[in-house]
């Protein structure tokens, strides 16, 4: 695909990375010449300095011969103008970054949609209902659904005391033969395994885990957390995340909101009903002592300063709360942030490239997610009829190194794959891919062009 990439800084230059090895031929628009010269000096990318919403620009950037056309600039009025002018000019499909889809009416996004514009995304919605599924499910540190939740992918840390320490997946499965549940990696220190039968848990490794709804209960007592109940919580930020969060939860458990901005917190007073809204630094010890934040179940910190997030967030476990989300909008910080105690790592340039990504990819694949803290993707790949995938059963197949098929969707009901499984034409697949691996398995869903 020919795929044109606007942006106006980290986010459309993230995008393009992760769109690199795909394939695709790209090209980035971004009025920043210094940060284009970094993009031409270590990948093989065309660029092409300017603003997107001028006509000249796009010109130059071949928009006319774009299949898909991504603007992710931070101001949504440019993004949604840049759309709207590329498929004027000839581009094929178009997204554009809004801040938030809470205004967006179905009877706007028709207007949208006859304008010119295929997709709108706001990552701060994705990232705020992300935290929402998480206080639900608090035992575990990340979460991904797929078909409604018939199967979720759940991170644990493994405790010190878990009863999975010193044994071997071989084990664990002669353990629990119905098998509603599979490890699919384990990340320990800064290396990402891919599990065999023989391989042993130890102690603080984060494990990827594809179960069953039905098997959660089981997953939290192998993996020694507690599935707590969230009654209490103190947002740190009222900026859009914090708002979908806090508007989503406010009817059903108690919220504080700090907030440091004045203007800001008047503004939140008139959208949220049943939320205490406090103006004051999160960062002050002080505060967080005169709110009660040891009687906190979770405490969430989505200002824009990663910095201040994760300051707040170690403040937070000082006081022996222990959950804590942190949106860190820096990458080279979120390794870091994970192994300094914080529990859960959002971060919207992901959340983006993720959605994104997904939509530069053939029909076979109907969802993806970028992993915070590990360079990996959870992929849901639909078996073409004729597909290699469908032809032998997956003992028997070539899956590519560095990627594991976890489980299978057919109709209603969910399946854990293993060895003997055999995949059929339509059933959705979940596979977990290290980098670069993603477009290697999807080749195994394709059509065959000998395929009738």
């Amino acid at each position: 695909m020919n795929i044109i990439i606007a942006g106006d800084g980290e986010v459309g230059f993230n995008l393009a990375e992760a769109l690199v090895n795909s394939n695709h031929n790209i090209t980035v628009i971004d009025p920043h010449e210094e940060l284009l010269k970094r993009i031409e000096s270590h990948t093989d990318l065309m660029t092409v300095v300017g603003e997107s919403n001028s006509v000249p620009v796009l010109r130059r950037a071949n928009v006319d011969k774009a299949d898909l056309l991504v603007s992710v600039l931070h101001d949504e009025h440019i993004n949604i103008l840049t759309a709207i002018l590329a498929k004027k000019l000839g581009a094929k499909r178009v997204i554009a970054r809004v801040n938030t889809l809470e205004k967006v009416k179905p009877e706007n996004k028709r207007i949208y949609e006859e304008l010119g514009i295929d997709v709108l995304i706001s990552p701060e919605d994705i990232a705020g209902h992300e935290v929402v599924s998480l206080l639900n499910q608090s035992a575990a540190t990340d979460i991904v659904t797929f078909s409604n939740g018939k199967l979720s992918v759940y991170l644990f840390k493994i405790s010190d005391d878990a009863p999975v320490i010193g044994k071997t997946l071989n084990q664990i499965a002669k353990e629990y033969k119905h098998l509603n549940f599979r490890a699919i990696a384990i990340h320990r220190g800064s290396e990402t395994i891919i599990p065999k039968g023989e391989d042993v848990f130890q102690g603080g490794d984060l494990v990827y885990v594809i179960s069953k709804p039905s098997a959660m209960d089981e997953l939290t007592q192998l993996s020694g957390q507690k599935e707590e109940k969230i009654s209490n919580i103190v947002i740190v930020g009222g900026g859009r995340v914090g708002k979908v969060i806090a508007m989503n939860m406010e009817k059903e458990i108690n919220i504080k909101l700090i907030e440091k901005d004045p203007e800001r917190c008047l503004a939140l007073s008139n959208i949220l009903d049943d939320t205490l809204i406090i103006n004051g630094d999160a960062r002050d010890i002080d505060v967080l002592e005169e709110e009660g934040i040891e009687n906190v179940d979770a405490f969430i910190a989505v200002t824009d300063s990663s910095e201040t997030n994760i300051v707040s967030s170690l403040h937070a476990k000082k006081f022996g709360i222990t959950k804590t989300i942190a949106l860190v909008e820096n990458l080279d910080y979120i390794e870091i942030s994970q192994s300094i105690g914080i529990d859960t790592i959002i971060n919207k340039k992901l959340i983006a490239a993720s959605y994104i990504i997904k939509h530069s990819m053939g029909q076979e694949v109907s969802a993806l997610r970028q992993l915070s803290g590990i360079n990996a993707d959870i992929v849901e790949l639909i078996a073409a009829k004729g597909s290699a995938i469908t032809k032998k059963p997956l003992k028997l197949q070539k899956i590519p190194e560095g990627s594991i098929i976890g489980g299978v969707i057919r109709d209603d009901n969910a399946y854990i794959a293993v060895g003997d499984f055999q995949i059929e034409p339509g059933d959705k697949v979940v596979v977990f891919a290290l980098p670069g691996v993603t477009p290697k398995v999807e080749k195994l869903f394709q059509k065959s062009k000998f395929a009738f």
